[in-house]
């Protein structure tokens, strides 16, 4: 993992809480309680200000302002909520703006994931949502491998520091699922409510953020708002967005999806493009 200067190392975002998840699912019982988390979103990690009286010795070559721009974005801080946010259904007084996301192209890319997203900001957005999905509504430890290996390029996050890995893992082991994958009475609703696009450099890459609805229902229902980012960057050979390298993003805000805590946080209203 390359190392950013002017940067503090993003704290551990670790998976999921099994705090949180018993709060989530407080009122069921103790054995099903366990089942889903509420977000243990790390600390975000502040900007370190570059020392102004140090001598400039050379001109950046092309290559390194193209890393410090994305790496600026990446590590910017985003906005900060109430750790019960992601519970908290509180509607909003005032409905956010929107951002049109377009429709997959194709209904099973690799390893199984919709695909075909164009190459526009939005199109990440719909291509990271397509990802995060699939591997949340899955659960499942060999689907999370073989969609990491097809959907993240070298230099990305490793499958197992992956924050979609380690939340797969915080499930499996807090709701006692066993093996490696969720039980097949449990079933896990991923719908995108709302997103947004923290920066871009250039038409081929983007760090998009979407705010996941989060369902789980086993013999009770429990809900939650789940946002994550990721930086995306377009291969222009395989003509797709790929979860692209460098040091993972700044933690996005988890809030109720539809809550005055989203529309504060930034949080765009989904909206499903029309196909073409």
């Amino acid at each position: 993992m390359p190392t950013n200067r002017g940067f503090h190392r993003r704290a551990d975002a670790g998976p999921w809480s099994r705090n949180r998840l018993l709060a989530m699912l407080a009122g069921i019982a103790v054995a099903l309680a366990v089942l889903l988390t509420g977000l243990g979103m790390a600390v975000v990690s502040a900007l370190t200000t570059p020392d102004a009286a140090a001598p400039v010795t050379t001109a950046p070559s092309v290559d390194a302002v193209v890393v410090s721009v994305r790496d600026r974005i990446a590590a910017a801080p985003m906005a900060s909520v109430d750790e019960d946010a992601a519970f908290t259904p509180h509607p909003a007084t005032a409905m956010a703006p929107e951002i049109v996301v377009p429709v997959a192209a194709v209904e099973a890319g690799p390893a199984g994931v919709p695909s075909g997203f164009p190459r526009t900001p939005e199109g990440a957005v719909g291509q990271l949502a397509a990802i995060e999905k699939a591997v949340l509504e899955s659960m499942s430890l060999p689907t999370t491998r073989d969609i990491h290996r097809q959907w993240v390029e070298p230099g990305g996050p490793g499958v197992e520091e992956w924050e979609l890995t380690r939340n797969v893992v915080s499930f499996l082991a807090a709701g006692r699922q066993g093996g490696q994958a969720k039980d097949i009475t449990t079933v896990v609703t991923v719908t995108p409510a709302g997103a947004l696009v923290k920066g871009s450099d250039g038409p081929e890459w983007t760090l998009a953020c979407v705010l996941m609805d989060v369902q789980v229902a086993i013999r009770a229902e429990a809900r939650m708002g789940y946002g994550f980012c990721s930086r995306m960057q377009w291969n222009p050979t395989e003509q797709r967005w790929l979860i692209g390298a460098g040091s993972p993003p700044a933690p996005a805000p988890s809030t109720w999806p539809g809550s005055g805590a989203a529309v504060k946080a930034g949080w765009l209203t989904w909206i499903d493009g029309v196909e073409q």
